[in-house]
């Protein structure tokens, strides 16, 4: 496949100065430059793989400028510019044929530090379309340490299936849910998807140290690097919204819910209480949870309870996980007393800007800036216009971005998170040379 020219320019004065760099240090830089030969090679050729546009200047978008993004915003109304961006499934399931070619240019091949190869992480991506939106996703999340379970809706068009197959099977750590199940919103089948692949991811062969669980319309904010050490500074804690229930859901969670015609539906039954009268936390369906965490969901009877017990209840995967965070001997968990209560801004996991929350600067009301794109469900679906906030944010990834909505607003964030971990990696040789210039 002859993937689309995109919207950005290339990096060749940044690439030109890693590859003088290369020829400079050679094979005699220290063992713990990661197999250095292999690595330089790796970004000797990992260019910007959005090149071939002028349209669109990144760096000053990044900056908030006004002009930039108001001409980025006019550009993607154009009808062509969006075909000329557009990645059919056909066009994955072909390109995957070759997938040494497909990731060629694309994936991070080789670690791109010791430190992110000593801290391999876990992640679930459940995803029903969009499968351009899931390939960013995964190319902007890869490292061949870390390990990748993706779950895809049993109703997903035969083309979605197909496309994710042939991405997935062009790496060896990277791998589709053994138990896919058909997920209907607010049920929950939501919870029994991620569920399914912490245990596939579990049983894997790599011991990773966190679990982060995605859909296809999240993007990080943060480079692995970044991720790691934000992780590593929690010190085995978990982080993830967790705060007393507000009455205005507590609906949710004692009256009985069933599926009917692939919708939820309330049966007029009222629920019994929870197991051992455990409190019934409110949080959010995404998390960081440490291995201990999954192993505690996975093999704790008390919790095999809850899941039990919850499995009836109106959208459980916005209290579920929140409530594990709470329950005593569970890894990385905080005590349930409401001064340990943890708000989704406050959680590094996810930032999800509401639109009721939404408002001008400097209104007492507002929590967060006024979406630059669109709303779909009441949630801000990021443009190029939000960038600038959202990469000031502490969280690790944010949700919803849309190649059909705005494509620049992923190609910047992506050629963003790029340059930075290729600018970390620059400096690690820089220190490097140096120090071998030092001993001789």
């Amino acid at each position: 496949m002859k993937l689309p020219k995109r919207t950005c320019k290339p990096l060749l004065l940044f690439m030109a100065a890693v590859g003088s760099l290369w020829l400079i240090t050679g094979n005699n830089l220290s063992q713990d430059s990661w197999n250095p030969p292999v690595l330089f090679f790796d970004l000797l050729n990992y260019v910007d793989i959005d090149r071939g546009r002028s349209e669109c200047n990144c760096a000053s978008i990044w900056q908030g400028d006004t002009e930039e993004i108001e001409k980025a915003k006019l550009m993607t109304l154009h009808k062509d510019f969006r075909r000329s961006v557009r990645i059919s499934d056909e066009d994955y399931i072909n390109a995957t044929q070759d997938c040494e070619k497909f990731k060629y240019r694309r994936y991070f091949t080789v670690p791109l530090s010791l430190e992110e190869e000593d801290f391999p992480l876990a992640y679930s991506l459940v995803v029903h379309h969009k499968v351009q939106n899931f390939e960013h996703l995964l190319r902007a999340i890869y490292a061949p340490q870390n390990v990748y379970c993706v779950h895809v809706d049993t109703k997903s068009a035969a083309s979605v299936r197909a496309a994710i197959e042939g991405i997935v099977s062009c790496f060896p750590n990277v791998f589709l849910v053994s138990q896919p199940v058909s997920v209907v919103y607010a049920s929950w089948s939501r919870v029994q998807a991620d569920l399914n692949c912490m245990a596939d991811l579990y049983n894997s062969t790599t011991t990773w140290k966190y679990f982060i669980n995605l859909c296809g319309q999240d993007f990080p904010l943060k480079t692995n690097l970044e991720i790691v050490r934000m992780l590593k500074s929690l010190r085995g804690d978990n982080s993830m919204e967790s705060e007393k229930m507000p009455g205005g859901k507590i609906w949710r969670v004692t009256n009985v819910f069933q599926v009917v015609n692939g919708e939820i539906k309330g049966t007029g039954k009222k629920k019994d209480p929870p197991p051992f009268n455990l409190p019934i936390l409110s949080g959010n369906a995404y998390i960081v949870a440490s291995r201990g965490y999954v192993h505690s969901v996975l093999k704790d009877l008390r919790i095999q309870k809850l899941l039990e017990w919850a499995n009836d209840t109106y959208s459980p995967d916005e209290f579920l996980w929140a409530t594990i965070q709470r329950i005593p001997g569970v890894p990385g968990s905080k005590w349930p007393s409401r001064k340990y209560d943890m708000t989704d801004i406050n959680a590094i996991a996810r930032l999800v800007k509401w639109q009721g929350h939404e408002g001008q600067q400097g209104s007492l009301d507002a929590v967060y800036p006024e979406c630059q794109g669109n709303h779909v469900r009441g949630i801000c679906v990021y443009g190029v216009g939000d960038l600038r906030w959202l990469l000031q944010q502490h969280h690790l990834f944010a949700n919803k971005f849309d190649m059909d909505s705005d494509p620049v607003a992923v190609f910047c964030l992506e050629k963003y998170l790029r340059l930075k971990a290729l600018a970390t990696v620059r400096q690690k040789m820089m220190v490097n040379y140096h120090t071998r210039v030092k001993h001789y």
